[in-house]
């Protein structure tokens, strides 16, 4: 199997995944603001936050933004998921709700 020379970066979101990321990664940004170590990260995330806001249907991502996002998100869901395990129902429902919505964005900068 040929591995891809160049890979497109540049995705097509609707509103309610444009409004999702961009909420993950202010949140993002936020935690990581403190620590010093993480200033790259927070370079990274602000950047991401900027082209939802300029272009929130198409955005054109650099590979270390979406490598950057979706090891995030995986992380998130893998809380999220423990989260999901050990919950009553109406909590389970909203976080499974939540978690559908993570796995759906992050099955869409995969492909």
């Amino acid at each position: 199997m040929k591995k891809k020379l160049f890979q497109n970066y540049e995705f097509e979101f609707d509103k309610n995944e444009s409004k999702i990321l961009s909420s993950f990664a202010k949140q993002a940004a936020k935690q990581m603001e403190t620590d010093d170590r993480l200033v790259k990260e927070v370079r990274i995330f602000n950047s991401v936050i900027s082209k939802l806001n300029s272009n929130p249907d198409k955005v054109k991502l650099t590979k270390e933004e979406k490598t950057k996002l979706l090891f995030q998100l995986n992380e998130n869901v893998k809380h999220l998921q423990s989260k999901v395990d050990k919950a009553w129902f109406l909590t389970k429902w909203f976080y499974k709700n939540m978690l559908n919505q993570y796995q759906s964005v992050i099955y869409k900068l995969n492909n």
